[in-house]
């Protein structure tokens, strides 16, 4: 299985010479799915297949988005892509090349999966799913019922609008967040979760912050419940060096805090494990995020049935460990 990088402006995608699946990401080459896909195909029996990773700058121009959509669409032998950190740029580029749009991905203006079924070239938003699959893997039980806690998600992307429907979706009774408090550097990203969080009138309270320095992220940090859950979906420490949050934040007592990256400098898991023992911290990365993300986007690209739970999903996350899961603590894996 190979992996290519795809300069922009001009540059022509070839024709895949077997069955190919992408990874748009922005540095995929450095992603343990390029170790761990083949191991997967493997089981699976998805016969004779390829992994390609396509490597955009985060915001890139919506042309360089349309440009691989079109290529996917039309190239047979591209089955579909998983699509991360360009879930919201790449759909508001490119929603009127798609034959059909899923319900969650029309509700969310963004993207994670791309698959074609019968002819028709198919956009969907998996992250809902798949992070509600990740964060209701840690969280203990009824605890949002049980501390009236807040969330407070750094990052207004489309990983943070997954997850804020799935927490406050009426299904889930008393354990709900109190409050989900939602940052971002710039406004425009803000105002769009806004405006998806009215529309979806769930009852649950909201609060939008502008966050252009560390430590305005901070100062929510000192405002917040014990047992908040604090999310870093900004794809620092990733996609970009650094953490949301400077050194000098203090996490919430008893605070549950994920970073939804697995590999990379990951500094804001630094800062949460210096404070771990004296604030008694709950630390999850982002591994198993990671697993729920591919193996939902894998099943509908190849049209397999892929559990999210039981033994034979237990089996499926071992061989994603055996074969690409980073050493613990600042790898670049």
């Amino acid at each position: 299985m190979t992996q290519n990088t795809h300069s922009t402006h001009g540059t022509r995608y070839a024709a895949a010479q077997r069955p190919t699946f992408y990874f748009i990401g922005v540095t995929t080459a450095q992603s343990s799915i390029m170790r761990v896909f083949p191991a997967w195909a493997r089981h699976l029996g998805l016969g004779d297949v390829e992994i390609k990773g396509i490597d955009f700058k985060p915001h890139s121009p919506a042309e360089d988005y349309r440009e691989v959509v079109r290529f996917l669409r039309d190239d047979p032998l591209s089955l579909g892509a998983l699509v991360t950190t360009h879930k919201i740029d790449l759909y508001g580029a490119c929603r009127d090349l798609f034959d059909v749009i899923d319900s969650h991905a029309r509700v969310m203006g963004e993207t994670s999966c791309l698959s074609k079924d019968q002819g028709k070239f198919v956009c969907h938003a998996k992250d809902p799913i798949t992070s509600g699959l990740a964060l209701d893997g840690f969280l203990p039980d009824d605890h949002f019922a049980r501390t009236g806690a807040e969330v407070f998600s750094m990052g207004a992307g489309g990983s943070t609008i997954a997850l804020s429907w799935h927490l406050m979706q009426k299904s889930r009774g008393a354990n709900r967040p109190s409050k989900i408090i939602v940052s971002n550097r710039s406004a425009a990203r803000l105002e769009e979760i806004e405006r998806i969080h009215r529309e979806l009138d769930l009852g649950v309270p909201c609060e939008y912050v502008i966050a252009p320095r560390a430590e305005d992220n901070d100062a929510v940090l000192a405002r917040l419940s014990p047992g908040a859950v604090v999310i870093n979906a900004t794809g620092l420490g990733k996609d970009a060096p650094g953490s949301p949050l400077s050194d000098a934040a203090v996490f919430p007592e008893k605070a549950i805090v994920w970073d939804l990256n697995y590999r990379g400098d990951l500094v804001f898991l630094d800062q949460a494990r210096v404070q771990q023992a004296a604030r008694r911290l709950q630390i999850e990365d982002g591994w198993t995020y990671f697993i729920y993300g591919w193996t939902r986007v894998i099943a509908e690209v190849f049209h397999v049935d892929i559990p999210s739970r039981g033994a034979a999903f237990d089996r499926i996350c071992e061989i994603a460990a055996e074969a690409g899961k980073p050493a613990p603590a600042r790898t670049n894996a």
